[in-house]
């Protein structure tokens, strides 16, 4: 007998169908899975043999052959567990054959036929409903799943619920999306006393997601600033939810079922090795620059990173996209982030400050920078001097606008760019827009441009550079609500451009 379903394989955010067929025939008893599996999906047939076991099916003494099609896709993961128990239970005729061809599953099996969750249920029901096929999941997963809505998802708690589901005696009422958390207010940014430049900073960077680079001594408040920029952003919208929750699902980061709402914030260690950070290891999942698609990447101690770490970040800092190699594919991920670099000046912290008088400067200084090498500096839109707060500034109150306020004025912005390119789907902010696409939206006037042009020549600006200069110009305008890039725009541009070179 001869029975098959479907499931998927896991290549970047894309879940691929995979037929898994299976046959019971006549010959010496066994149960051997082909199609390149790796060991997990393997060692399938111990905790399939087992969990039938315990709902009192035993195999029979013929030959038990799966094959996951197609043959050179490699396998990889726990989720094989219940499709191909599925297509086994189909091919002895105890559920019917139809039913289980008609539906996309995943989960992994317990032995005692429990069912435990697996990641990349979100991608899976993706796939599931360009199908239109059902989608049979563990319990946990079907929450989370029935999010995208395109296809019926029927999570069990067991092996022996699926069953009885099958065969008609004990339907499962379809799984209801899962709740989202209720939304937590985040640090405001009149929090953050004096550093009115960087408040301004992380107001230009919000409204067109240009990179920032914040230079300062420890305890200057560059992290309370990053911390504060989530907060400026505008809401995700619903395909940004989805595509940045799909990526958080084949993480295994979701909870409770639900989505992402909030803008992701990602602050990896600078011990991180590039594997954590762009992605990769052995089974190339997303790296911390895919985990903040569409939201923040705050990297604390930026020349602490390991040098080849900080150079694989340029590509994806261009493309928006990261390309993980290997030696029988290619895994693409989304990595549209705003990164946000602090660090110290030097090593000890304390290169600026007369009364430390360290016995190194100004060497110490370059030679803490030289990690950072120029063509990686260079994609920094925003370069910025935090400087040291007086203790008596500590005491003053409250002052400056707050996050709400300020990001009503970044929403303002963001409608304006949403207005400006809804043309291009490509495009969403001005950092998104291509040099050759510059001259039709970011041309100055004529006060801008001569002023733009003596500061490329004076500061020698490279074509990138000058190219970034036109795009926070070019934002800097959106937040006074002005059509036409004017020399105040250009001005205020080229003060976060020309500081801070390593």
């Amino acid at each position: 007998m001869l029975a098959h379903t479907t499931t998927v394989a896991f290549e970047g955010l894309e879940a691929r169908a995979v037929d898994v067929q299976c046959a019971v025939s006549p010959g010496l008893p066994g149960f051997s899975i082909v199609g390149l599996p790796d060991k997990a999906v393997s060692e399938a047939r111990d905790r399939i043999r087992t969990a039938l076991a315990e709902q009192g099916i035993a195999l029979p003494s013929k030959k038990v052959t799966v094959n996951l099609s197609p043959a050179d896709l490699p396998k990889e993961g726990a989720h094989f567990d219940l499709p191909i128990a599925l297509s086994l239970l189909a091919a002895l005729e105890l559920v019917p054959s139809e039913a289980v061809s008609r539906a996309v599953s995943i989960g992994e099996m317990s032995l005692d036929g429990s069912l435990v969750a697996v990641a990349g249920a979100l991608p899976a029901a993706v796939t599931a409903g360009s199908l239109d096929a059902d989608l049979l999941c563990p319990e946990a997963c079907g929450p989370e799943a029935a999010w995208v809505g395109a296809t019926p998802v029927y999570a069990a708690r067991s092996i022996k619920a699926l069953i009885d589901h099958l065969t008609g005696n004990a339907p499962l009422d379809r799984a209801a999306k899962g709740r989202l958390p209720d939304p937590v207010a985040g640090p405001c940014l009149r929090d953050v006393r004096g550093q009115e430049r960087a408040k301004r900073a992380l107001e230009i960077a919000a409204a067109g997601r240009h990179h920032l680079f914040m230079s300062g001594p420890p305890g200057a408040g560059k992290s309370m600033l990053a911390a504060r920029l989530p907060g400026l952003l505008p809401p995700l919208s619903a395909m940004e939810s989805l595509e940045t929750s799909m990526i958080h699902s084949l993480a295994g980061t979701l909870d409770e079922g639900g989505i992402l709402q909030a803008r992701p914030f990602q602050e990896p260690h600078h011990t991180a090795s590039k594997a954590a950070i762009v992605g990769g290891g052995k089974r190339a999942g997303p790296g911390q620059i895919s985990l903040a698609h569409n939201g923040v990447l705050f990297m604390d101690e930026f020349p602490e990173f390991q040098r080849e770490v900080l150079e694989s970040l340029r590509q994806p800092i261009e493309t928006g996209e990261v390309t993980i190699a290997r030696a029988n594919a290619h895994v693409r991920y989304p990595c549209r982030f705003l990164l946000v670099a602090a660090a110290n000046p030097c090593r000890c912290g304390m290169l600026f400050d007369a009364d430390a008088a360290c016995s190194r400067a100004p060497v110490c200084g370059e030679d803490y920078m030289k990690k950072i090498s120029g063509p990686l500096m260079d994609r920094f839109d925003l370069r910025l001097e935090v400087p040291a707060v007086e203790i008596a500034d500590l005491a003053l109150p409250q002052s400056g606008d707050g996050s709400a306020e300020v990001a009503t004025r970044v929403a303002a912005a963001r409608a304006i760019q949403a207005a400006r390119f809804a043309d291009d789907p490509a495009v969403t902010v001005n950092a998104d827009v291509a040099a050759d696409a510059l001259a039709e939206v970011a041309t100055p006037d004529a006060d801008g441009q001569d002023m733009l042009r003596k500061a490329a020549d004076r500061f020698r600006l490279s074509a990138r550079g000058y190219h970034r200069v036109l795009k926070v110009a070019r934002t800097v305008a959106d937040l006074d609500a002005s059509d036409v890039v004017r020399r105040p725009h250009v001005a205020e541009a080229l003060s976060y451009r020309l500081v801070t070179q390593p």
